[in-house]
């Protein structure tokens, strides 16, 4: 071979290299070209179900808020108006007030017609207050005296062996099982004194030592 051929053949040698190397690369390229394809086509999806969530999330918050408020507008409705059967049953009491003080003065301020109706008033209003709604007066007078059910505010001594309610200047109530208001009395106390006094001496009447 002369040297001129010998340059033309190392002269092409580069050119087959190239198209070796890119018949070579062609596959590879191809196969990164789908798989970048593959991973934007996940990407979209992953985008698009992103948003869906999002739109969601908002909804779920939006029905939370509204929710939450409407529990608390609920709870202060409750709060409120939670009276409400008492306060239409005492209308009706403050309606036979009205009754009562009409006929008292139609028959000239009759006394004993308002004394009459003043009772029948009482009588409905406890009977309601006890059979609607449990709550229940208890009688002291002449009880032992209990702390839990009876308030002293006055105190006295008398012949008894142990603290006693003489006399009760305000009623107690419980509501169903719960004293709701402690009855105000005058409580008696044993006297101590006269006690001691009608005991008898062991030293008198003991045997000799």
């Amino acid at each position: 071979m002369s040297k001129q051929q010998q340059a033309r053949s190392d002269a092409n040698e580069p050119s087959e290299k190239v198209r070796e190397t890119a018949s070579t690369a062609g596959p590879d390229a191809s196969a990164l070209e789908a798989r970048i394809k593959e991973l934007e086509g996940a990407n979209a999806a992953l985008q698009e179900e992103l948003s869906s969530l999002k739109d969601q999330y908002l909804r779920k918050l939006a029905d939370y808020e509204n929710f939450r408020k409407r529990m608390f507008r609920e709870k202060d409705d409750a709060v409120q108006y939670a009276n409400s059967s008492l306060i239409l049953d005492l209308i009706g009491v403050i309606d036979d007030f009205d009754r009562a003080a009409a006929a008292a003065d139609a028959h000239g301020h009759d006394y004993a017609a308002l004394h009459d109706g003043v009772k029948m008033i009482h009588t409905r209003l406890l009977g309601v207050l006890e059979g609607k709604y449990g709550l229940k007066r208890f009688d002291s007078a002449g009880q032992v005296f209990d702390p839990n059910l009876h308030e002293a505010i006055a105190s006295e001594t008398g012949d008894f062996d142990e603290p006693t309610v003489a006399e009760e200047f305000l009623a107690g109530y419980r509501l169903h099982d719960r004293v709701v208001r402690c009855a105000k009395v005058k409580v008696a106390m044993p006297d101590v004194a006269r006690a001691e006094a009608g005991a008898p001496d062991e030293d008198a009447t003991g045997e000799d030592r």
